[in-house]
């Protein structure tokens, strides 16, 4: 039995979820993939995968050999690749998972740069909010606005976007500014759901001390950006990320309310699938990222967003 391929044919079978599939990907048989992976229980002496018509699983000791086995390849996938060229590093498909977010002018004109720098990846940018399973959908990496909740995952994070609280002039001059967060019960709330406990959202404090403020929620939307757009069109007052909000104070679409209160930070995070080696193209788009949140103050408080606008 040659072990290497035993392997190969073993990780590929779990991650792409049959035999069929990983024989496809790896350019050989089906009953050629089913043997190896027999051939390798046997010399283990132990069921590794249950088979069944419609899937795959592992078994215990198959879940144990299967996190040994994927670290063996990508190692030897890394020696591979610590011999070659940057240039050929620097190619290829990088699959991505963006939130949708990343549709905003300020972030959409990050992908279109790191594309015309690296002319020879091919870029799979995939759009969503959920939290798509890297493995399963083969995501080199994800960017997740949020806190995150998968501990299988290998994470960096790249900073706290701050939130604050805006609404339209054409809004506060009809309903009035408020002046303490108690106010807001009076005004008409734009939520982003999950944020609001029984009629109440936590924000901080100028001493940074949290409180629960009760708010009256007349629109629910999941989208920031459309959150956003109904500030703008003077529907009522709205958490909103500072960053992406700074253009709108500028031109005078949106005004910073209660400066001294916030809602809490956004963290945005680079994921990965924990058992893979991580590329040089997918450091490098984690990189340029990073530098790109850094130089366009994302990560900045309201106050340096809103002096920037004036």
């Amino acid at each position: 039995m040659d072990k290497l391929s035993a392997l190969s044919s073993f990780v590929n079978a779990v991650r792409l979820g049959s035999f069929s599939a990983a024989a496809t990907h790896l350019g050989v048989s089906q009953p050629a993939v089913s043997q190896q992976v027999r051939s390798l229980e046997d010399t283990l002496g132990t069921r590794l995968i249950n088979r069944t018509t419609r899937r795959l699983s592992l078994t215990e000791a198959g879940e144990r050999y299967f996190a040994y086995a994927s670290d063996i390849l990508e190692k030897l996938s890394e020696a591979d690749r610590s011999v070659q060229s940057n240039e050929a590093q620097m190619s290829g498909r990088l699959t991505v998972s963006l939130p949708y977010a990343f549709t905003e002018p300020e972030l959409a004109g990050f992908l279109t740069k790191f594309k015309a720098a690296y002319p020879n990846i091919l870029f799979d940018v995939q759009l969503s909010d959920a939290m798509v399973d890297l493995q399963k959908e083969r995501i080199d990496v994800a960017i997740r606005m949020g806190h995150l909740r998968d501990d299988r995952l290998i994470v960096k994070k790249l900073g706290d976007m701050k939130r604050c609280l805006v609404a339209s002039p054409d809004y506060l001059n009809r309903r009035g500014r408020p002046e303490t967060p108690e106010n807001l019960k009076t005004h008409d709330f734009l939520l982003y759901p999950h944020i609001a406990e029984a009629g109440s959202i936590e924000l901080v404090g100028p001493t940074g001390k949290a409180a629960k403020v009760a708010v009256s929620p007349t629109m629910v939307i999941n989208n920031s950006a459309a959150l956003r757009r109904a500030a703008i069109a003077g529907l009522g007052i709205s958490t909103a990320v500072t960053w992406l909000s700074a253009p709108h104070f500028g031109t005078g679409e949106l005004e910073l309310i209660l400066e001294d209160w916030s809602y809490g930070v956004h963290p945005i995070h680079a994921v990965y699938p924990s058992y893979r080696f991580i590329p040089m193209k997918v450091r490098q788009f984690v990189s340029d990222l990073q530098a790109h949140l850094d130089g366009q103050q994302a990560f900045a408080d309201p106050t340096a967003h809103l002096a920037a606008a004036e």
